[in-house]
């Protein structure tokens, strides 16, 4: 039988059971992909498999999710007779240290910020206030950079401050309130947007390149890269990346975590919202995001001193 069939009628009957099977199903067409699309499954041999797994570079956490997505199609396969044995590797490497995320300090936001007017040596694709306004949605709404790019006239309600996120990470749409200060910002964005003659049609890229196109994310991340080394920001602590876009997604989680202990409110009760608000389907995923920094840890100690002070004095 061909392997796409037999992927197929797993996604199937996964999808039967109510799962939400698109990530799982993404990688087992590409190991489809990969394999040819006539491969028939009796054929697929283990170095083929191992070759998939093991892609182009080192073993990443990701190694380990194509690894589990082909366990469960295998065990699906062996269970219906397509198969005898898994040619899966019997042995498995272990799993990488844990990615540690760059958490920004304020000052190194306001200096990332600062720096967008002056870091440059040349023109570039995206201009200096465009970048500027897309560093601030990233940070101040906690987006992914694909969802922020992504966004259409039609998606940004600037009068309303909400935004919509369509088809996320998740596969789900939310709406994203904005806070007056950003949605001032975003408003000064798309009055320049305007006067530069750019398209106001509401399928019209909201960020755009200087030529009026969709920005792409490598040239986001490129300008990023510059623009980080320019405002003099790095790592000190040996890890492997040094700060990334995406932190902002993750200073913003940690700053607000931060606000919230330090203003007194239920962190637990809130961070459920956090979470809807990032666009997470479990709150597992938010606690990711959660690193602890010296800030964080001091205001999280601070409430615990406050609750355990109080406790006492009733005894």
């Amino acid at each position: 039988m061909k392997l796409h069939q037999v992927i197929a009628q797993y996604a199937a009957s996964r999808k039967a059971l109510g799962e939400s099977f698109k990530t799982t199903e993404h990688i087992l067409k590409a190991f489809c992909h990969a394999l040819g699309d006539e491969a028939e499954i009796l054929e697929v041999e283990a170095d083929r498999v191992q070759a998939f797994l093991d892609g182009a570079g080192s073993v990443t956490c990701y190694w380990h999710r194509k690894h589990d997505a082909l366990r469960g199609f295998y065990r699906y396969a062996i269970s219906r007779g397509y198969v005898a044995t898994s040619p899966l590797p019997k042995v498995t490497p272990k799993q990488p240290p844990r990615f540690v995320p760059y958490i920004y300090t304020r000052n190194e936001l306001r200096r990332l910020l600062d720096s967008v007017a002056s870091y440059r040596n040349r023109s570039l694709l995206v201009e200096p206030h465009t970048f500027r306004a897309l560093l601030l949605l990233l940070y101040g709404a906690g987006l992914r950079i694909g969802e922020a790019l992504a966004l259409t006239l039609a998606d940004v309600d600037l009068p309303s401050a909400m935004i919509t996120i369509r088809d996320t990470k998740f596969y789900k749409t939310r709406m994203v309130a904005l806070g007056s200060q950003l949605q001032q910002a975003m408003i000064q964005y798309a009055t320049r947007r305007q006067q530069a003659g750019h398209s106001q049609s509401g399928s019209a890229p909201f960020f755009v390149a200087r030529t009026g196109a969709r920005l792409k994310i490598p040239t986001i991340q490129q300008a990023f890269r510059r623009l980080r080394a320019h405002a003099g920001i790095s790592r000190t602590d040996g890890a492997r990346y040094q700060p990334r876009l995406h932190d902002l997604r993750h200073a913003f989680a940690v700053h607000r975590l931060t606000a919230w202990y330090q203003e007194g409110k239920d962190v637990q009760k809130l961070l459920p919202l956090l979470a809807t608000y990032l666009g997470h389907v479990e709150l597992a995923s938010t606690q990711v995001y959660l690193t602890m920094t010296p800030e964080l840890l001091d205001a999280a100690c601070t409430r615990f001193e406050q609750y355990a002070f109080q406790e006492v004095s009733h005894d």
